[in-house]
């Protein structure tokens, strides 16, 4: 029953990390296509924005935490930057020798770079070292 829970619970982490993606890119575009905003700036605003998503569907519907905001909000942001930093290393590492320099051929119909697989590679890092972090850490 635990096993089924857990999976079950990941699953919802994954739509949480979907719809944040689209939020995080939804802001980007109108900041900087539609409302002209700076790039670097229009990054920011969406990745503040997919953050604040993130926190408000894991806290109240992945983990169902009953704690307060601001100390979990905290670790929520620390954990962030904990694993951006694990999944930048990940996408660095491999970059760094000849990996990065690969590519394949998928079915014929387009290819793809090593610099691609390392950053698919380093967003499953991401993906489940930040679920445990939350699991075990922000919403114990």
């Amino acid at each position: 029953m635990q096993k089924r829970k857990t999976i079950v619970q990941f699953m919802k982490y994954v739509i949480v990390g979907c719809m944040n993606t689209a939020i995080t890119l939804g802001v980007i575009f109108v900041c900087k296509s539609l409302l002209d905003v700076n790039p670097y700036l229009s990054n920011a605003l969406g990745y503040i924005a997919g953050l604040i998503n993130s926190f408000i569907w894991n806290k109240n519907w992945v983990f169902k935490s009953q704690n307060g905001y601001s100390r979990e909000a905290i670790k929520f942001v620390i954990g962030f930057g904990i694993c951006y930093l694990l999944q930048l290393g990940v996408v660095y590492g491999l970059n760094s020798t000849t990996f990065g320099t690969y590519e394949w051929q998928i079915l014929g119909i387009f290819t793809i770079s090593g610099y691609g697989v390392a950053t698919l590679l380093g967003s499953v890092a991401y993906t489940v070292v930040n679920y445990i972090y939350n699991r075990v850490v922000t919403f114990k």
